[in-house]
């Protein structure tokens, strides 16, 4: 059973050979642990070098030794780490000499950020951005989960609660006090405030889900009918065989992905069955499967065949929308003389003219859906929720002014406490298992 009492340990570092591995040691008894292994304390943050014995005084390796005392650490515990050499049988000896501390054990995922959150070192929001920033892969997805993690979205909704607080303050002086004097217009200034934040919080959720859609991918569906080269602009966008690709029609059967990184956006590109009326079981579901990725993706890349222009693919043509890009594929067999459309993409998958056309294209697309704002954005479907439970109920408190001001106090109450969900101010405990187990061990 795990208890704050204990004093946890675990590798900080990834496991494997290499050059330095870091063990990471937090609770009441990693002072005593780091003296007993490695002489007295240095001074706090300060790194030295010392050399590390087991409890039979056999030096296991030398390397350096950092104390960080409470409460300014990660976890706001006393907190030690020991910088060794990376190879697998030093670390496996440093922790087993950790395990025969009494009360020391193996720290279980994420119960580091998980102290450190309980001990007011991080709120919720600071401990997904966390998570987001080990996970990122492109530079925007650092961008965003760094200021995250550095509490810029819980300073925002941290903010909106502050002001909920004060405005619950004043309707609970009117009910607790209606028989003394109060200032003048207290209720109709707190059904101004309320109005105001409504409206920022309304704003603030009519982001396009910018921020939910950087954290996991800006996702790309390639539709068009078969033998259209759709597979081959997958492996021309890969820039390798990512994708099966023959003369004979309906080659691919299943959704295809591959991840591109674009201008510092993570860039999901699926290719799927040609859209066609198929007898084939097997096509059939494929060509199901192409529809239910075209509907989930933020950009359709259409391709039609240019030998056939301008006679385009109508089962193709009817998923086009504001929010797709029309290439039309195999323009090395029309005369140069033929003029297309400013709204079709001429590409050549065979010669790869146009390939850069498409690629440019792709990332003005992206970049107009996701960059171009510092404002922290929601990442995640909880956040949504939350604020919206949070709508639901200052809506309530503003369109019924004649109801009781204790149910109009209560209805402030509630939004306030769906604000407090998202920070980790309250009723969080259901989904913090859930939360921190997304983490690595020692993190």
């Amino acid at each position: 059973m795990a208890s704050h009492e204990d004093t946890i340990f675990a590798l900080a570092t990834a496991p494997g050979r290499a050059g330095v591995a870091v063990l990471r040691v937090s609770g009441p008894q990693s002072g005593a642990i780091a003296e007993r292994l490695a002489g007295r304390l240095p001074k706090p943050r300060s790194a030295v070098l010392r050399k590390f014995s087991d409890s039979s005084n056999i030096v296991i390796d030398q390397g350096l030794l950092i104390w960080f005392p409470a409460p300014n650490s990660f976890t706001g515990e006393p907190v030690v780490e020991f910088h060794l050499h990376g190879g697998r049988a030093v670390v496996e000896r440093m922790l087993a000499a950790l395990s025969l501390f009494p009360g020391a054990r193996a720290a279980q995922a994420g119960e580091f950020t998980r102290r450190a959150f309980e001990n007011g070192k991080l709120d919720l929001t600071a401990v997904e951005g966390l998570a987001d920033l080990v996970a990122a892969e492109t530079e925007a997805q650092r961008r965003q989960a760094l200021r995250q993690m550095e509490g810029r979205l819980g300073a925002v909704y941290e903010g909106w609660r502050a002001r909920l607080l004060q405005a619950l303050a004043h309707l609970e002086a009117e009910i607790d006090f209606s028989d003394e004097e109060l200032p003048e217009g207290l209720s109709e200034s707190v059904f101004i405030s309320l109005m105001e934040l409504l409206g920022e919080i309304r704003a603030h959720l009519a982001d396009g889900q910018r921020g939910e859609i950087l954290r996991r991918g800006f996702r790309i569906a390639i539709l068009g009918a078969p033998n259209v080269g759709k597979s081959s602009l997958l492996n021309m966008l890969a820039q390798r065989e990512a994708a099966i690709v023959t003369p004979q029609a309906g080659t691919t059967r299943d959704v295809i992905e591959i991840n591109l990184d674009l201008g510092g956006y993570l860039v999901s590109v699926s290719d799927t069955a040609g859209l066609r009326d198929a007898d084939d079981a097997i096509e059939a579901e494929g060509i199901r499967r192409a529809k239910i990725t075209a509907q989930a993706a933020d950009l359709k890349l259409l391709v039609f065949d240019a030998g056939a222009w301008p006679e385009l693919d109508a089962q193709t043509l009817e998923w086009r929308d504001p929010a797709a890009l029309c290439v039309l594929n195999k323009i090395d067999l029309l005369p140069k003389t033929l003029d297309i459309l400013d709204s079709y993409i001429p590409v050549s998958v065979k010669t790869g003219e146009g390939a850069d056309r498409v690629l440019q294209r792709i990332q003005e697309a992206v970049v107009e859906r996701l960059g171009g704002s510092e404002t922290p954005g929601l990442t995640r479907e909880r956040h949504r929720r939350e604020l919206g439970l949070c709508v639901e109920n200052l809506d309530s408190a503003l369109n019924q002014k004649q109801k009781p001001a204790e149910l109009i106090a209560e209805d402030v109450r509630l939004a306030m406490r769906a604000l407090g969900r998202i920070t980790g101010r309250a009723d969080v405990e259901d989904m913090l298992d859930v939360l921190f187990g997304e983490f690595c061990i020692g993190k």
